[in-house]
């Protein structure tokens, strides 16, 4: 078993992973308001082609000389892969959630990363771990509240997003803790791209769905003209994915796995700002205290 102790830095890592999920939330943000105007396949393509020279110019400045296989590529590759399917999973639930809805269900994610970290990597979690775990939990079902006539099978989809993340941070951690962040990145972005040329590829061929409603749109191989504005927002998508890929990677290489997880929960937070402000979303009473349970889940956490 790697020694996964002697490198941690838990603070800095919960510094970056608060940081990283504000952009990505920003970019999430994004593609939810312009799912209507992109092809989901056609973000990942587009939007990793504009990160991948970025990153090529970031290892020349901070690396020196641009290392472009990674140490393990088999197991990063393998990340990567769960990473580009947990993305499209996420993507396809946007059009037709709530973003603070969606976030609330993918932010499972820290549950079954604290059973993969003891199963897997033997982290020990304390009682109070345990507690933080169940309250987050019962936060999200209280949010989306399954038995009731709102209750969306789409919401499914962060669901497996969430199972995905977590075995993709767990093998960040033990089997891609030493291969710098800008390869993992690189490698994610390119990822991206393949899964987005090969979907496009694929339905092309097989007669994949061109309807006008928004899950057939979005998830069309006939890609949309670009516009000023999506174009923006395509650049926005960049940015976020480039610093989100970026942090990501660091905030679960140095620190432990189950309390950056909890961390991560701020994104539900921020989620639900960005609802609120960009697309009117009014969460009610029972949603606000979903979301409340998921806060204090947080600061029983940090308290451990």
């Amino acid at each position: 078993m790697p020694d996964t102790q002697s490198k941690d830095n838990t603070p800095l890592a919960v510094l970056v992973i608060v940081g990283t999920v504000l952009l990505l939330t920003l970019g999430d943000a994004a593609i939810k308001g312009f799912s209507a105007d992109l092809r989901l396949w056609q973000i990942f393509v587009l939007r990793s082609l504009m990160v991948l020279p970025v990153l090529y110019v970031i290892q020349r400045m901070i690396v020196g000389t641009v290392r472009l296989w990674p140490k393990a590529p088999g197991w990063t590759a393998l990340r990567n892969l769960m990473l580009s399917l947990m993305w499209v999973a996420y993507y396809t639930s946007l059009p037709h959630l709530d973003l603070s809805v969606a976030a609330a269900a993918y932010y499972t994610l820290p549950i079954f990363i604290t059973l993969f970290s003891a199963w897997f990597v033997g982290e020990k979690v304390t009682g109070t771990g345990w507690l933080a775990v169940l309250l987050g939990f019962v936060g999200v079902l209280v949010v989306l509240r399954p038995t009731s006539d709102n209750f969306s099978l789409y919401a499914v989809y962060p669901l497996i997003a969430a199972v995905l993340y977590a075995l993709a941070m767990i093998l960040t951690r033990t089997k891609c803790r030493d291969e710098h962040p800008l390869i993992l990145s690189a490698a994610l972005n390119l990822s991206f791209i393949l899964v987005g040329a090969g979907a496009t590829l694929a339905l092309w061929l097989w007669g994949g769905t061109t309807s006008p409603d928004a899950s057939g749109g979005f998830l069309s191989p006939d890609w949309a003209a670009l516009t000023g504005s999506s174009a923006t927002a395509l650049a926005l998508m960049s940015i976020a994915i480039l610093i989100g890929s970026i942090g990501t990677a660091i905030a679960y290489q140095i620190g432990r796995s189950s309390v950056i997880a909890t961390f991560d929960f701020s994104y539900v937070g921020f989620a639900t700002i960005w609802g609120i402000m960009f697309f009117g979303e009014r969460p009610d009473i029972l949603t606000l205290s979903g979301i409340g349970l998921i806060v204090l889940a947080g600061i029983l956490a940090v308290s451990k």
